[in-house]
């Protein structure tokens, strides 16, 4: 009996494709999704019993493993005696106060429930505390479902085959203005045509959503020094790689400081969570000190706060970690290039820490959204079916992420350029 499809063709009746977020449906890679029963550390199984190592890691939010000892018994203890008062507690600000006196740039904080939550309420800040409209959001990056932003928006319409959203209103979309990742003419062009309305810039300073994509430092710098002439806000969305490339973030790898900074996944240890943080000044403009509303029921309840404070915590006190995720991390790179240079395969290979895509294509180099789409589609599905099985959890897409955790080993690695190295092509 195929546990994975019976439970996933049940599934597809009362689920629209079967799941909750489109990328889980594995559409683009044509086979039914494996059904997750259960995880430790860096290994997953399944309804039909196959054990997978995972390269995914929840998207992103499990960088201590699956099921870690400490979270598990935050958790544990916390839903002991509260689960959800629509209240004040003491775990909000334990976490608020860490956050705030570990990251730099991040005066104030203000908890939310999600990646997308997060952003969109930053974007409302900006534009709340600069009186402007306009926003610039990168062709390939993603900053969550909200309307705003559904435009050139990466990994999910991209994975989809999407050209874009049905159910966004042109008014909804009027003031996003399109920016090309790494190309500092075409976003001082958008500024000599739009400066004095345009209240910020959204990026991700390592781009995921297209797959991984670093940003220059020197167009960093060109967007700071731009935001600095038209009075606009600067707000990276660290969503992704905020605690993961660094603990502090990507804003470790510019001399760059942005106005606001936006968090989810790791911060959460797993469960549903998201922040936004920056300069007192700004933040102060949020109700009930100013007139930016924003607000949500479950925003800061307590189990949440408990998995993201000992996650937090756990990476804040082991900077370790990182150190041993840079050692797999770039064993793993320099493994996948040496190989695919032996077989005569197209691939780059781009990785900030502890997020990695692999590009199949005969470029150099891929830098932005357009080189992205160049990529080989057919050859990842064929990489992708291949590792899926030997054993491997790996995205279901070109371009996505996949990501280390301090559990996975050398011997891990190891075992993944064997897999990849019996991968044809």
């Amino acid at each position: 009996m195929d546990r994975n499809k019976e439970i996933f063709e049940e599934s597809k009746k009362y689920m629209p494709g079967g799941v909750n977020s489109p990328v889980r449906s594995f559409g683009s890679v044509g086979i039914n999704p494996p059904v997750i029963k259960s995880g430790k550390g860096v290994m997953i199984k399944d309804e039909n019993g196959n054990e997978y190592i995972d390269f995914v890691l929840a998207w992103g939010p499990m960088i201590l493993g699956h099921c870690d000892e400490d979270v598990v018994e935050a958790i544990k203890k916390t839903s002991e005696e509260s689960i959800a008062f629509g209240a004040s507690t003491k775990l909000e600000l334990d976490l608020a106060k860490l956050l705030c006196e570990t990251l730099d740039n991040v005066d104030m904080i203000r908890m939310v429930n999600s990646g997308t939550e997060a952003t969109m309420s930053a974007v409302k800040l900006a534009r709340g505390y600069t009186k402007k409209d306009k926003i610039i959001k990168f062709a390939g990056c993603y900053h969550g479902h909200f309307d705003g932003f559904l435009i050139e928006a990466g990994s999910g319409v991209l994975t989809e085959g999407i050209p874009g959203c049905l159910g966004v209103p042109e008014e909804s979309i009027k003031n996003t203005l399109i920016g090309i990742y790494n190309d500092e003419k075409q976003v001082e062009e958008l500024f000599e045509k739009y400066g004095n309305d345009i209240a910020g810039i959204i990026i991700e300073p390592v781009a995921g959503n297209m797959g991984v994509v670093k940003c220059d430092p020197k167009f960093m710098r060109k967007l700071r020094e731009l935001c600095d002439k038209y009075g606009a806000l600067l707000i990276f969305d660290e969503v992704m790689c905020g605690f993961r490339v660094a603990y502090k973030g990507a804003q470790t790898l510019f001399d760059v400081k942005p106005d606001l900074v936006t968090y989810a996944k790791i911060m959460g240890g797993g469960l549903p969570c998201g922040a936004y943080g920056g300069r007192r000044e700004i933040m102060e403009n949020l109700s009930p000190l100013g007139g930016v509303y924003q607000a949500g029921t479950m925003s800061g309840n307590p189990i949440v706060m408990s998995a993201g404070l000992a996650t937090v915590k756990k990476l804040y006190e082991n900077p370790s970690y990182y150190d041993h995720i840079e050692k797999i991390g770039s064993k793993l790179e320099k493994g996948v290039l040496e190989i695919a240079k032996k077989k005569g395969l197209g691939l780059v290979v781009n990785r900030q820490g502890g997020m990695m895509t692999l590009f199949f294509t005969d470029l150099k180099e891929v830098k932005c959204y357009d080189d992205v789409k160049t990529c080989d589609g057919e050859r990842f599905k064929r990489y992708f079916l291949h590792m899926l099985n030997k054993g491997f959890n790996i995205p279901p897409s070109q371009f996505e992420a996949m990501f280390l955790s301090v559990k996975h080993t050398e011997e891990h690695i190891d075992k993944f350029l064997e897999a990849f190295e019996s991968f044809e092509g």
